[in-house]
């Protein structure tokens, strides 16, 4: 299944709006966007995002079908990343091999992400692309609305 990045453009987030409101992702997710439900401030957020020199946004392509978005950003000076996933196309290796592909474009190192303690299947995509659990810390989770545990993850 071959999936391809390309800069995320304006049009793009039209449609990446849309996946990010599904209940089942952001529970997964748990730590989630203010934006939220309000596509206005979702789309002045993201937008401003794109013409950022800190932060590369790439939209994932499945024959030429958006599925979901990957992104290196700064957090507190070190570099991290994230990813999204629509809910039809879990399961089927599409962020890892989404991953793996940023980070080819994205070299910086070390690079960090941030995960839900029970979020396994991001655990997974994060160690086959040669993250290693070096943390843990807990925050709050706005989609559960409570504090929890996250694992933090590095790539040297």
């Amino acid at each position: 299944m071959p999936i391809t990045l390309t800069k995320t453009t304006p049009d793009d987030l039209h449609y990446l709006y849309q996946i990010q409101l599904d209940d089942d992702a952001n529970q997964m997710a748990a730590f989630t966007s203010e934006s939220g439900t309000d596509f206005n401030l979702y789309f002045e957020k993201y937008s401003k995002h794109l013409d950022d020199p800190n932060i590369s946004m790439w939209t994932i392509r499945l024959e030429q079908r958006i599925v979901g978005s990957v992104a290196k950003f700064l957090i507190a000076g070190d570099a991290g990343i994230t990813y999204w996933i629509d809910k039809e196309f879990w399961g089927q290796g599409i962020a890892t091999e989404a991953l793996m592909q940023l980070l080819q474009h994205e070299t910086v190192r070390p690079i960090y992400a941030y995960v839900a303690f029970d979020n396994s299947g991001s655990q997974r995509v994060l160690e086959k692309c040669g993250f290693r659990k070096v943390a843990t810390d807990r925050g709050f989770a706005k989609a559960r609305q409570a504090e929890i545990e996250e694992f933090i993850y590095r790539l040297d």
